[in-house]
């Protein structure tokens, strides 16, 4: 069984005892969150799909670290007038561990 979620703005798959690497939620390390934004639930007789969620079904997970992504360069020049510009940017990013699929149905 697994499940499609939304969060942060971006979609993704997981499954009980799965980690991903979502945008930063605020949380501390080691805390527990529900996500209720599941878009689809997939078992192994058939599949669920909501509009735009499914209802009652929810994804818990734990906080396992925080942490800040690949440095990303972004470089801005202007033809002609000796400007140039480098600066870098470093996403943060909160691991989570799934733990339970609640199905609610």
């Amino acid at each position: 069984m697994y499940a499609i979620i939304e969060t942060g703005g971006k979609q993704y798959k997981v499954s009980e005892g799965s980690k991903i690497d979502v945008e930063d939620l605020g949380l501390e390390v080691g805390s527990e969150v529900k996500i209720d934004k599941v878009l689809a639930l997939i078992k192994d007789d058939g599949g669920v799909f909501g509009s735009p969620y499914v209802a009652g079904t929810e994804v818990r997970a734990e906080v396992l670290e925080k942490g800040l992504g690949k440095k990303v360069l972004v470089f801005k020049q202007k033809p002609r007038k000796n400007h140039r510009k480098l600066i870098g940017h470093r996403q943060p990013y909160v691991k989570l561990l799934i733990k339970e699929i609640k199905s609610g149905g």
